[in-house]
C-alpha cells in the first residue's frame, strides 16, 4: 500500500491550514494517523503518527516532542506559531502548527481525512479490494456467484468462491466488466431498481435465473447486487443479500467520498502548480507526472455571473471526464473562469536535438490538439455555446507548469471563431506579435514613431495611407499584391505611397525605417 508521507500531507493540505516549522527526518517520513493528545492517559506507541498537542501551549510543547519521538511518532502539531523548533529538531520529529483559533476536533478531522484518503487517491486499490471481499462474503452467505454493479451496469467487483454455478452472461460480463446489453436485461434492471427489496428474476435465453437487489443510500441508487440462482441458494438468501446491499452502500459512499477528496486535493495541487507555489518534487510524487503540457479551456460567450459560474463548473466536469477517459485519474481545476488540465507528454529520449525528436514532438502535439478539439466539440454541444482551447508548450518537469500555463493563456487571446483550438507552436507568430505589441505599447520610446504621424494625417485629411502602407508591407513590398489586398488599381496604391512619403516625410527606401514602421503599424495601430 502507498503510505502517506509528510510531504504528501503538506502538499494536500498545506498553508494556511497547516504550517511546517521543521522536519528533521525529511518530507518522506511516513504519516500513518492523527492522534489527539490526552494528558491523563499514557502516550500510545504509534509509529508514524502525528500527535495533536491538545491542552498544551505551543512554547511548552518541548517535552511532548521528546515523548512523541520516543513513541516513534513522525511529528507534533501545536496551536499557534511559537513552538519549540529547537527541541523538535533535537528529538528528530517534525513540528507543525495550526492557527490559534483552530478547533482541535476540526484539525483532527482534516488531517485524518487526508491521511486516510491517500491510498485510495493514489491507487484506488483499497476500495476495490473491499468490494471484491464483500462479493465473496455475499456469495458464501447466499450460495451463488455474486457481482457488484454500478447504475450503468458496469461490474465493480465479483465473487471467486469455488464451486458456484456460472453461465455465459456471467463470464462475458466479467471479461468486459460490463453486463451484456439487451432489451430483456434492461427490463430486469428497471424491475430491480423499482423494487424496495430483493427480486427473483427469471432466466434469460441460456442464462440462469438471478436474485438481485438495488444498492441505495437514502433516495439515491448507487448500484445493484446480482446473484446467479442455480436452485441451490440458501433459505435466507434474500435477507443475506439485503444485508450485503447495506454494506455495499457504505463502501460505495466511502469510495465516492475518497474519490471526491482526491479530486479536490489534486485540483488544489494543480492550482498551486499553476501559480508556482507548489513543491514540484512533491507534486511529481503525488501525481506521477513529469513532462506535461498545460491545456486551457474557456467559454467563448458572454453570460451572466451566476450562469457563467455554473456553466464553467459544467465545463470543468466535461474536461475532467474526457481527460480521465484518456489518461485515468486526472487533475483539472477552474481558475478565474478558465479550466486548466495537465496533459502528460513523453520525456525526450536521447535529447531534444536528436533528429527523431522533432517528429515525435509534432506527433504528440497533434494528439493533444485532437483531444482538445474533441473536448471543445463535445463541450460546445453539451453547453450550447462555443468553447476555445489553448495548449502551452511541453515542459520537462512540473517546475515548468507556470510557463506552460502562460503559453496556454496567451494562445487563448489569439483564438477566435475561425480557429477555436491551437497549440502555442501552431500560432507562434501571432503570440510573438501579441507580446511585441505589449512591449512596444508599454515603452514610450518604442511606441513613438512615424506610425503616429501617418494615423494623424489620415484622421486630419481623410486619407488611407496607414492601410495602404500596411498592405504594401504585408504583400512583401509588392505593389500588385498590395493593390489586390486593398482592391484598388496598382497605380492608386503607388500614388498613395508617394503622397505618404511626400506629406509625412517617411523614407521607404530605408530598410530600418520600413521594419520599424511595419512593426508599429502591425502591433499598435489596431488596423
Amino acid at each position: 500500500m502507498d503510505v502517506c508521507t509528510l510531504g504528501d500531507l503538506l502538499d494536500v493540505i498545506g498553508e494556511p491550514s497547516v504550517r511546517l516549522h521543521t522536519a528533521p527526518a525529511g518530507l518522506t517520513a511516513p504519516v500513518t494517523e492523527a492522534l489527539l493528545y490526552d494528558a491523563h492517559a499514557p502516550l500510545p506507541q504509534v509509529p508514524g503518527a502525528l500527535l495533536l498537542a491538545v491542552g498544551v501551549r505551543a512554547p511548552a510543547a518541548g517535552p511532548l516532542t521528546r515523548a512523541a519521538a520516543e513513541a516513534g511518532m513522525t511529528g507534533v502539531v501545536v496551536r499557534g506559531g511559537d513552538g519549540p523548533v529547537g527541541e523538535a529538531e533535537s528529538a528528530g520529529v517534525a513540528l507543525l502548527s495550526v492557527d490559534e483559533d483552530a478547533a482541535w476536533h476540526q484539525v483532527h478531522l482534516l488531517l485524518a481525512s487526508a491521511i486516510g484518503a491517500h491510498p485510495a487517491a493514489t491507487g484506488g486499490g483499497d476500495a476495490r479490494g473491499e468490494l471484491f471481499a464483500l462479493a465473496d462474503a455475499v456469495a458464501a452467505a447466499v450460495g451463488g456467484a455474486t457481482a457488484v454493479e454500478d447504475p450503468r451496469q458496469r461490474i465493480l467487483a465479483y465473487s471467486t468462491v469455488p464451486g458456484q454455478a456460472l453461465d455465459e452472461d456471467r463470464r462475458q460480463g466479467i471479461l468486459g466488466l460490463q453486463v451484456p446489453g439487451s432489451p430483456e436485461n434492461n427490463e430486469q434492471y428497471r424491475t430491480v431498481f423499482a423494487a424496495q427489496g430483493p427480486v427473483r428474476l427469471p432466466a434469460l435465453a441460456d442464462a440462469l435465473p438471478r436474485l438481485a437487489v438495488a444498492i441505495r443510500a437514502g433516495g439515491e441508487t448507487l448500484g445493484s447486487l446480482w446473484v446467479v440462482d442455480d436452485g441451490r441458494l440458501a433459505p435466507d438468501a434474500e435477507e443475506a443479500l439485503a444485508q450485503g446491499a447495506s454494506t455495499a452502500a457504505l463502501l460505495l459512499l466511502r469510495a465516492r467520498a475518497a474519490q471526491e477528496l482526491a479530486r479536490h486535493q489534486d485540483g488544489d495541487l494543480l492550482r498551486r502548480l499553476l501559480d508556482g507555489t507548489a513543491d514540484p518534487a512533491a507534486a511529481t510524487h503525488r501525481l506521477g507526472l513529469e513532462a506535461v503540457r498545460v491545456a486551457a479551456f474557456v467559454l467563448d460567450s458572454p453570460v451572466s455571473a451566476p450562469d457563467g459560474e455554473q456553466t464553467a463548473l459544467r465545463l470543468l466536469d466535461l474536461v475532467r471526464l474526457q481527460c480521465e477517459a484518456r489518461y485515468g485519474r486526472h487533475a483539472c481545476v477552474l481558475v478565474d473562469g478558465v479550466v486548466y488540465a495537465m496533459l502528460p507528454a513523453p520525456a525526450e529520449r536521447g535529447g531534444a536535438r536528436e533528429p527523431a525528436a522533432a517528429p515525435r514532438r509534432r506527433a504528440h502535439e497533434q494528439r493533444h490538439v485532437r483531444l482538445a478539439e474533441d473536448i471543445v466539440r463535445r463541450a460546445g454541444q453539451a453547453l450550447r455555446m462555443p468553447v476555445r482551447a489553448g495548449l502551452g508548450e511541453v515542459v520537462p518537469s512540473l517546475a515548468g507548469v507556470p510557463a506552460s500555463r502562460d503559453d496556454a493563456d496567451l494562445v487563448l487571446r489569439v483564438l477566435g471563431p475561425e480557429l477555436p483550438v491551437a497549440s502555442a507552436a501552431q500560432v507562434r507568430p501571432r503570440l510573438t506579435l501579441l507580446r511585441l505589441s505589449e512591449v512596444l505599447g508599454g515603452r514610450r520610446e518604442l511606441a513613438t514613431g512615424a506610425w503616429q504621424e501617418v494615423l494623424a494625417y489620415d484622421a486630419g485629411h481623410g486619407t488611407g495611407y496607414a492601410r495602404t502602407l500596411l498592405a504594401w508591407f504585408e504583400a512583401g513590398c509588392d505593389m500588385a499584391g498590395a493593390a489586390q489586398l486593398l482592391a484598388v488599381h496598382p497605380n492608386t496604391c503607388r500614388y498613395r505611397l508617394r503622397q505618404a512619403q511626400q506629406h509625412i516625410g517617411i523614407d521607404l527606401d530605408d530598410p530600418d525605417e520600413r521594419l520599424v514602421l511595419w512593426l508599429q503599424l502591425r502591433t499598435l495601430a489596431d488596423l
